[in-house]
């Protein structure tokens, strides 16, 4: 497709749009009496407007019900987690069984690593990538800690960094790749995520994952950027085990409910270890409060407790939503929108003649989802507060990066367009 940089153009992009009715399904703050144009939904989606009613419904029959809100609710309580299993499912190519939800996304992952991060001496070290997300990085490094003192294995060692290149701001497959083969036989676990938080850089999961297989490791996914954002065959790959939040493209609400998976070929096995707890006893007998362990044959074997019913409600909003439209939809609306910010970007750059920013996420659209992350030349964050008084909401990392989001469910051409036209104002003006 051949752009323009007009609002005419934009306009006639968001006319063809058949996702456009969906941008009024979601509740826009304001700046200055204007509804905000909103790049943030990698960091915290939209509230949807359904969302307070599916709220509201829990609310009533708690009122309304107590305790028997668990069996005879309209969506009874005790059951209400199954209702994602089918659009989970859906959504990371899984199959039903191998989905869940529970907790957040750390604790998520730190259980999981009880069943799949298994170190000897010989078989010790995790791969991960360079910069990963910080609270990943703490969690490396505690379970880590924490093996090596059983084990017996240097902690120092355990921790292998894929790294970028002199020069680079992505990671290159043949990269990961190597250093796969270089630890060889010592690995024990690849955990990457699926999209790395600060370049969108999307990796190809499935040629990781096989890598990793060949030498007889786990391989798992942090789908935080990934899920709800980009085509994922979990099943079909053969991932072990990946786990994802839910408030950034799922805009389930602050800090919601986690999801998990875990592939069917370690639903039987007996010899993996986990945390136990009543809520991952077998479905039938739960409320037998028998002593021994009993876990249902699926990935809601690991859950532990009870789940929190106010904070599923408006994930349950998202997820059904996602049902409606599904990925398809959204990661083809999600590739020409990129892809015109892309342009817009690249506009305003050669109007000003000055090389101010520059475009960070690879240009390979296999290789990027819903994210341009922009370094500033020149710029500081004196540009990142500019766009934000002028009701652009974005996301500042350091040392000197904005990340865009234009999130396909809500964000629409005109917004890329205006977005350029206040973003060259912004230089300008500094």
């Amino acid at each position: 497709m051949i752009f323009e940089n007009t609002r005419n153009f934009a306009q006639s992009l968001d006319a063809q749009d058949e996702l456009r009715s969906y941008r009024d399904e979601f509740i826009f703050p304001q700046v200055n009496g204007k509804q905000v144009i909103y790049f943030t939904g990698n960091s915290l989606g939209l509230q949807p407007k359904r969302t307070k009613s599916y709220i509201d419904e829990v609310m009533a029959d708690w009122a309304n019900l107590a305790v028997e809100g668990h069996f005879y609710a309209d969506k009874p309580w005790w059951d209400y987690h199954e209702r994602f299993a089918v659009p989970l499912s859906d959504i990371v190519g899984a199959k039903p069984t191998e989905v869940t939800v529970m907790n957040t996304l750390t604790v998520n992952l730190h259980l999981l690593m009880v069943s799949f991060y298994r170190p000897t001496l010989k078989k010790f070290k995790i791969i991960c990538e360079e910069k990963a997300f910080p609270s990943d990085q703490y969690m490396f490094q505690s379970q880590i800690d924490f093996q090596s003192k059983s084990v017996g294995f240097d902690p120092k060692e355990a921790l292998v960094e894929i790294k970028r290149r002199e020069g680079e701001h992505n990671i290159r497959l043949e990269d990961v790749l190597a250093k796969i083969d270089e630890v060889g036989e010592e690995l024990a676990l690849v955990l990457i995520g699926g999209v790395n938080y600060y370049t969108g850089q999307v990796f190809d999961m499935k040629t990781i994952t096989e890598a990793g297989h060949k030498y007889g490791a786990y391989v798992g996914w942090d789908l935080a950027h990934a899920a709800g954002n980009i085509k994922l065959q979990l099943n079909d790959w053969k991932v072990d085990f990946a786990a994802w939040c839910s408030y950034k493209y799922m805009n389930s609400g602050p800090g919601n409910a986690s999801g998990c998976f875990v592939h069917e070929m370690h639903h039987n096995d007996s010899d993996l270890p986990r945390f136990a707890g009543w809520w991952g006893h077998n479905k039938e007998r739960r409320f037998k409060m028998e002593p021994k362990f009993d876990p249902v044959r699926g990935a809601e074997g690991w859950q532990i407790s009870n789940l929190p019913i106010l904070s599923l409600a408006p994930y349950l909003a998202s997820v059904e939503m996602f049902a409606e439209v599904g990925m398809d939809k959204l990661i083809a609306k999600r590739d020409v929108l990129t892809s015109y910010l892309e342009f817009i970007l690249q506009e305003i750059d050669k109007e000003l003649e000055s090389a101010e920013f520059e475009i960070i996420t690879p240009s390979n659209p296999d290789e990027r989802a819903c994210q341009l992350s922009v370094y500033l030349h020149g710029q500081g964050r004196e540009l990142f507060d500019r766009l934000m008084k002028n009701g652009v909401i974005t996301d500042w990392r350091e040392p000197n990066v904005i990340r865009l989001a234009p999130a396909p469910f809500y964000c629409s051409f005109e917004d890329m367009y205006e977005f350029g036209q206040i973003l060259k104002q912004a230089i300008l003006n500094k």
